[in-house]
């Protein structure tokens, strides 16, 4: 039955693109793979430069940036083999049993459920808290991409459009959409009153970016059941929504939490033995990353280095465990 579904399901397998229409489409799937990537080798590149107890998010972050690239592989793949060009190469149609939509919601049900540990990862919650907001939080993420993969399996039909099973389908993944957002409300409420004032701004614009991208997402899905069971433009449209804002929801939302985990690593840092004036921690556990850089500014240096830069202003004996390095060494640097 599920075969049969597939066959007669996809929106955007089931259209005539033009070859304008045709490259648009490769373009979003190609520029997602690139930046994709790139931001998962970053991530990977800087996990140190983040402390152990916030790194599962850089790694969550990593994951979701390297299992989206290969899901883009693979719809690159399926774009170009699964479609064929009039004599003429004025139009592209696709062979029988290609899908596009389908493969993407593979991809989100391991992305999403990663996203809600990376969005927990950086949050300032006790541990019965963070556990509890990942109990409810990861189950509902995949529910919602499963649920939502259904209505887009059973819900269209070449030959009829859309049916009842879309709207069914997509009402239950809107009950896990909402309680998502409620997870994430939560975890910034409890956070934003326990750090810092710049680490709270951008947790607060990485929540911003991924629940307003979030809510392209019902939009694009719900495109088939005012555009019919063949139409181009709006599959090429639902397309380059669902590319972007893979980009923006992975790659950009990826980028803000591993500032807030370095924000949250050099807060962590000058807890431990640093002044919060010079932003200079001279005594760090090894669980810290002891050099932080973020924007160009460095925030914490390693306990050796720390060491070196303190001692010539010392005025006989080394400075102390804890202590601040004088006055001739609190320049923030720069690179």
């Amino acid at each position: 039955m599920l075969s049969t579904a597939l066959a007669g399901a996809e929106f955007t397998a089931t259209s005539t693109f033009s070859s304008a229409q045709y490259s648009l489409v490769l373009y979003s799937f190609v520029i997602a793979a690139f930046a994709l990537f790139a931001t998962g080798l970053y991530g990977a590149k800087t996990t140190s430069e983040v402390s152990k107890a916030y790194r599962p998010a850089v790694i969550a972050s990593t994951l979701i940036c390297w299992v989206a690239t290969l899901a883009y592989v693979v719809l690159v793949l399926e774009w170009v083999l699964g479609f064929k060009a009039s004599a003429d190469g004025s139009t592209f149609t696709s062979s029988p049993g290609t899908v596009i939509t389908e493969l993407r919601y593979m991809d989100w049900s391991v992305t999403v459920p990663l996203l809600t540990v990376e969005l927990l990862a950086v949050a300032a919650l006790s541990r019965s808290q963070a556990f509890r907001l990942r109990t409810i939080g990861v189950p509902a993420a995949f529910l919602m991409i499963a649920t939502g993969y259904l209505g887009v399996v059973f819900g269209e039909d070449a030959r009829r459009g859309t049916t009842a099973a879309l709207w069914v389908w997509g009402a239950i993944s809107t009950v896990f959409f909402v309680v998502l957002y409620v997870v994430a409300w939560r975890a910034y409420q409890t956070t934003k009153g326990r750090v810092s004032n710049e680490t709270r701004v951008s947790y607060r614009n990485a929540l911003v970016l991924l629940l307003s991208v979030f809510g392209a997402y019902p939009l694009a899905y719900l495109v088939p059941a005012w555009a019919g069971a063949d139409n181009a433009g709006w599959a090429v449209t639902e397309q380059l929504v669902f590319s972007f804002a893979d980009i923006a929801a992975k790659a950009g939302f990826g980028l803000l939490i591993h500032k807030v985990a370095k924000l949250r690593t050099a807060e962590d840092a000058l807890a431990a033995g640093g002044d919060t004036e010079t932003h200079r921690a001279v005594v760090v556990p090894d669980t810290i990353a002891g050099e932080v850089w973020v924007s160009g500014t460095l925030l914490s240096l390693p306990p050796a280095a720390a060491n070196r830069t303190a001692a010539p202003v010392s005025s006989g004996a080394a400075s102390s465990p804890g202590t601040s390095a004088g006055p001739e060494a609190t320049n923030v640097r720069r690179r």
